[in-house]
């Protein structure tokens, strides 16, 4: 699906098109779901956490300012669905049940980020991620390419914010001098 399918979709939506919302939801909650599950094992939250972006996107699709704010629709949807997977776990926490960790098949599988991503860095940038150790790869994925914040991808990754912090500069610094 190309971008700009999307944002037409987007705008359709926003004129309360729900055809064009359920094409939106079929292209995307395929890619979406298997994004999720790469960072939650509960097969509950991640349904939760579905349901609550879609309903977020059919309420705030004209809200969407689309490429000319930088960004794409498939990003827009993810970074919903992503502070909706946060706030999953803030409930989960102050319920005190632990969020169980994704199955390591589901972490060596290939992500749905990786082949869209990909492409799009250049070959060494995305030579030099992938060979980051895996919790350091956590982190730029959360930070850099999901966009979240220290204390979200605290959240996210079930450590302290303390700990994303070092593990992002770590990062940054083995990533300089691989690619310098």
């Amino acid at each position: 699906m190309s971008q700009a399918d999307e944002e037409a979709l987007l705008r359709r939506t926003a004129r309360g098109d729900r055809a064009a919302f359920e094409e939106f939801y079929r292209r995307t909650a395929p890619w979406l779901a298997v994004r999720l599950r790469r960072r939650c094992a509960d097969q509950d939250i991640v349904a939760e956490v579905m349901q609550d972006a879609y309903v977020a996107v059919w309420r705030a699709a004209a809200g969407y300012a689309g490429t000319a704010a930088g960004g794409s629709a498939a990003g827009w949807l993810w970074t919903i669905a992503a502070r909706r997977l946060v706030d999953a776990y803030r409930v989960r926490a102050r319920r005190d049940q632990p969020v169980p960790a994704p199955l390591a098949s589901d972490v060596t599988a290939p992500a749905a980020e990786d082949e869209v991503v990909g492409p799009v860095l250049d070959d060494p940038v995305a030579g030099a991620v992938r060979e980051l150790a895996p919790e350091l790869r956590e982190v730029v994925q959360a930070m850099v390419l999901d966009g979240l914040s220290v204390r979200e991808t605290s959240v996210l990754l079930g450590v302290p914010e303390g700990t994303v912090k070092t593990r992002a500069r770590r990062a940054r610094t083995l990533l300089r001098e691989v690619l310098s």
